[in-house]
């Protein structure tokens, strides 16, 4: 397929987004394109919508692996391009589109030169944005047919010049989870609040001292509160139910899940002083994104190999990738791929994906093939 094939597919999928856990009709365009190709094996339904294309070598070697995703974002597109998604309030804006095209030219490159050695996985994955889409893939029994030596992606990044290469050994993108502490007391009149149990005070305390739990971890963490609630708007009502929503990220996987353990048990301890019940619900979770250093060289030397204009990137990045859960189970490496210094940012509602980094990431891919396969 020409590369305005490619682009043309890319805006096909932009125009007919879909949202975690609903990638159904995206999982078959994708897999009408694939079966064209001829690939050795086809999962289908990988942790749900998911989709895996085998291409084998003739001889043994590593299995590597290669991801796109499927999913867009509940946000109303308000750019103006020829290929405006046509779904009210779905979009990708996160530029997911872009990366299945990339993946697919990827496939073309290997329909038409199988690997020599080992084999080749392009992992097409559900549900990034939430967070639950790598867990699926991994928990999904099928998974062990494919587990890899090594796995790749990459991630457009607006910000940095078109094309430019943003690279980083060790932690790319931090871990974060989202965390909502529900607080149950008792129900009053407003005139007699000490008939009830409010939680005002207790979620007061929290708003205090959650955030600065932080401060006695060498690496960066961050908690972020993000939502509050009490009771409902009835002055005549003492709250008897309340809420916290928190964000919480760090760079480190074991200081994340540190975190996390000293949130829960400094939240249990203030309800319990405060009479209160307590529940906890964890959404959105994303491991850290780490980078393999045998990975790293692999995909390192094959972009300095091709004068692409690299830049390390000093410190992680804060925003999290459902990638770190695949890093976190084998080698790994995850790279950005600059967007334009003046693109609109990821998930805002005028971002469109710029069709010019397909060739330049289906090339880099290939590049990492042939460096590990043959």
């Amino acid at each position: 397929m020409p590369a305005s094939d490619l682009v043309k597919l890319r805006q096909h999928l932009h125009q007919n987004p879909e949202l975690a856990g609903e990638e159904v009709t995206t999982a078959k365009e994708i897999l009408v394109f694939f079966k064209a190709l001829r690939p050795d094996h086809i999962i289908q339904n990988l942790g749900g919508n998911g989709l895996a294309f085998v291409f084998e070598g003739e001889k043994p070697g590593n299995r590597s692996l290669f991801r796109a995703e499927l999913d867009a974002l509940p946000i109303q597109e308000t750019g103006n391009p020829t290929y405006k998604s046509q779904t009210e309030g779905k979009a990708h804006l996160c530029g997911h589109d872009g990366h299945m095209a990339i993946i697919c030219g990827l496939g073309e490159k290997l329909a038409a030169q199988r690997p020599k050695n080992g084999e080749v996985v392009l992992l097409f994955q559900p549900a990034e944005e939430t967070g639950e889409g790598a867990r699926w893939i991994l928990d999904d029994p099928e998974f062990h047919q494919i587990k890899p030596v090594f796995a790749f992606a990459l991630h457009n990044l607006p910000g940095f010049p078109l094309h430019q290469a943003v690279i980083r050994k060790g932690t790319f993108a931090a871990g974060s989870t989202g965390l909502t502490i529900t607080l149950t007391g008792k129900t009053s009149h407003a005139a007699h609040p000490d008939a009830g149990i409010n939680p005002a005070q207790a979620i007061a305390q929290l708003i205090q001292a959650l955030p600065k739990l932080t401060e006695n971890l060498q690496a960066f963490a961050l908690v972020t509160v993000i939502h509050a609630e009490i009771g409902s708007l009835a002055f005549g009502t003492s709250a008897g139910k309340g809420s916290l929503s928190l964000t919480i990220r760090a760079f480190d996987q074991g200081d994340l899940d540190s975190l996390i353990e000293t949130i829960t048990e400094k939240a249990k301890r203030i309800a319990f002083a405060e009479k209160l019940d307590m529940d906890f619900k964890f959404v959105e979770s994303f491991a850290v994104s780490h980078n393999d250093p045998k990975a790293a060289e692999i995909a390192e030397n094959v972009l300095e190999s091709m004068n692409i204009d690299l830049f390390e990137k000093p410190e992680p990045f804060r925003w999290s990738e459902d990638f770190g859960l695949f890093s976190q189970s084998c080698p790994a490496y995850l790279f950005g791929l600059g967007a334009g210094e003046n693109s609109p940012q990821l998930h805002e509602p005028t971002y469109d994906f710029p069709d010019e980094l397909i060739e330049t990431g289906v090339k880099i891919f290939e590049g990492i093939v042939r460096k590990v396969n043959g």
